[in-house]
């Protein structure tokens, strides 16, 4: 994945005429939308029925499910909702946790039906990407060392769908770099790179773990973004406030919590649907995509950091649980009942055989696969970054 470049301008001793020029210029306009100096498309929150004040600072806003920021994409001007999937994938279990648990915004109040959250963040402001690390898109030959990854795939094959279960940590992250897990299903590369993601990362020293999505159409060139920042994602869940904290967290030897995220397509509509926990929570439209029109054709799932050099050596950001996957259940961050969906909308274990790993540098970070009843496939991952073997 990668980082949002953004640029952040200080205007001091201006006088209302220039402070208006000067706000003008900072924004380019694409497609009838504007893109602010971060790179991420401004939106007005309109629509707010009712404002929740979050445990963490965060603000969330209920905003009426036909006033949410999907609705300025030029492609879904004309867009009528899609309320629920047409079906789900055979073999999709009930799952048991409760979602509200999950973020505590929902100890204050609850928006209304009709409405969906915008979770707005004064902490969390995360940057644009670059794109993921693929089959066709090795280390060697992108040039991009900035970004570390303890990863497996499925590779060139027809995918409709991709599942798993992930426990969440509280790595340390150091400012300007970022951790995250996440499940992403592609298509294409290069500019013509289509992706959705989804899974949890932490992002920029002292911030909470927090629940995101992500897309592109064109390698994050210029479409797509992190949770509702642009117009794409059409959100219909109440309960979900994506980019909003996650909690309670995985302690190291105690409680472990996880989430279940699924990512499938409707064949009979063409959207990608997001399925968290039980909850429906939205869908990508396939009109906004140009790859994804039919398949996905690499599904990836694991952990990423980013090592930014700013300490003059490896960074000790960490991946996972910051431990080695060798110490195992209960120490290291994990993947379990890793799964696609096939062209007959079945889901099946990626199996042990199927799946790829990749690990860019293992004395920083590590993977290991495994395979039993109650995890399926499954790895753990992940590590604590600088040591005296990761230097």
């Amino acid at each position: 994945m990668g980082t949002w470049n953004h640029k952040k301008t200080k205007l001091r001793h201006c006088t209302f005429i220039f402070i208006a020029i000067c706000h003008m210029f900072s924004y380019d306009h694409v497609d009838g939308r504007s893109i602010s100096s971060n790179g991420t498309i401004e939106h007005t929150i309109t629509g707010a029925i009712k404002t929740i004040q979050g445990e963490d600072g965060d603000i969330i806003h209920c905003v009426d499910i036909y006033k949410q920021p999907a609705f300025k994409h030029p492609l879904l001007t004309n867009h009528t909702i899609q309320m629920k999937p047409s079906s789900y994938p055979r073999g999709m279990e009930a799952e048991t946790v409760e979602p509200e648990l999950l973020q505590d915004w929902h100890k204050n109040g609850e928006c209304p039906e009709g409405t969906i959250p915008i979770v707005r963040s004064p902490q969390h402001r995360p940057r644009r990407k670059t794109p993921p690390l693929t089959s066709s898109n090795q280390p060697d030959v992108y040039g991009d060392k900035t970004h570390e990854y303890a990863q497996v795939s499925l590779l060139d094959s027809n995918y409709f769908g991709a599942s798993a279960r992930l426990n969440v940590w509280k790595p340390e992250t150091h400012i300007g770099e970022f951790s995250l897990a996440q499940i992403l299903i592609l298509a294409n590369h290069g500019h013509e790179l289509n992706t959705v993601e989804a899974g949890w990362q932490v992002f920029g020293g002292r911030d909470y773990t927090r629940l995101f999505i992500a897309w592109t159409r064109d390698g994050y060139q210029g479409t797509g973004c992190y949770n509702l920042q642009c117009p794409g994602f059409v959100q219909i869940s109440k309960k979900i406030g994506l980019g909003g904290k996650l909690e309670p967290v995985s302690t190291y030897a105690g409680d472990q919590f996880e989430i279940s995220i699924y990512i499938y397509k409707d064949k009979k509509s063409g959207n990608w649907w997001l399925r968290i926990q039980e909850i429906d929570v939205g869908y990508w439209p396939g009109s906004i995509f140009t790859k994804f029109s039919d398949r996905g054709e690499q599904i990836i799932w694991g952990g990423e950091i980013v090592n930014s050099g700013a300490q003059g050596g490896h960074t000790s950001t960490q991946m996972g649980s910051g431990h080695f996957p060798s110490e195992g259940y209960q120490k290291a961050s994990y993947f379990r009942n890793i799964r696609y969906v096939d062209e007959s909308g079945a889901i099946h274990d990626a199996g042990p055989y199927n799946v790829a790993p990749l690990v860019t540098k293992p004395e920083c970070y590590d993977l290991q696969m495994g395979n039993k009843k109650d995890f399926g496939t499954h790895f753990f991952y992940g590590g604590p970054g600088y040591s005296d073997k990761c230097l």
